[in-house]
């Protein structure tokens, strides 16, 4: 197993570093103009010069704010959804409508309304963060309760288990691989919103990092806005995956 581990670590450091070193000799001498595309080394130096100023720190600061509260309203919210329509006819006939509606809604677009409803301020984003990671939630939560034996079900009912204790002991471990997949999904759907709030009106933040970067020609500072995104949900990914593991040992291969 650790051989495994070992080679597949190597073969993705290996990887990242051939990637990087290409981009750095494409940018370098092929393309030869930071206006059009930054090296690594610079979108580094860029970084740090960021960082030392505090803008990075202010940037960063306030989109992951969004994100969190975003996400955690969402999340609650999916779940409970979820769990409802898996458990009551009714509320599932009443909530599907909506569901696939605004799941089918592109969010994105309707981000400017938020800022006229809210404004710029951080709620905007927060109200545009719950739409996109919402319904993933919902949708793998309520499959995941779906999916689970009803023969097992009925074999604990014949032994006589209570609702509460087929719930706990059959029906929530088969549901959390779908729910966790489903949050693992709200990750990057989540940071999608927040930058693209941001690029439409913000005071500050990681989108609008990207905007004046964009708006100036600072190629380096624009991608430095970028690779921290990409840097946060490689990480929060990589969290789920390891608390995936821990949690629902039994999905491994």
């Amino acid at each position: 197993m650790w051989e495994g581990v070992r080679r597949n670590n190597l073969a993705g450091t290996l990887s990242v570093v051939g990637g990087l070193l290409l981009w750095e000799i494409i940018s370098r001498f092929l393309v030869a103009n930071a206006l059009f595309l930054a090296a690594p080394s610079q979108i580094v130096n860029a970084i740090y010069e960021l960082t030392l100023s505090g803008e990075m720190e202010r940037h960063v600061a306030i989109s992951a704010a969004e994100f969190a509260i975003g996400y955690v309203i969402a999340s609650v919210l999916g779940i409970a959804i979820g769990f409802g329509m898996a458990n009551s006819p009714s509320f599932k006939q009443a909530m599907q409508p909506w569901i696939s509606g605004l799941y089918a809604t592109p969010t994105i677009a309707l981000a400017p309304l938020f800022i006229l409803w809210l404004g710029i301020g951080i709620w905007s984003k927060v109200l545009v963060v719950i739409f996109l990671v919402l319904f993933p939630v919902t949708i793998n939560t309520e499959a995941g309760l779906r999916t689970t034996s009803e023969r097992l079900i009925e074999m604990l009912r014949s032994f006589g288990a209570t609702q509460q204790q087929i719930f706990f002991k059959v029906s929530l471990p088969s549901a959390l691989p779908f729910i966790l997949a489903g949050l693992k999904l709200g990750i990057g759907r989540g940071l999608i919103g927040v930058v693209v709030a941001e690029l439409f009106g913000s005071r500050a933040g990681l989108g609008r990092l990207i905007s004046q970067s964009a708006d100036a020609f600072n190629m380096p500072e624009l991608f430095a806005g970028v690779i921290v995104l990409a840097v946060a949900g490689i990480a929060m990914t990589a969290a789920f995956t390891s608390i995936e593991r821990r949690l629902v040992p039994w999905t491994r291969d």
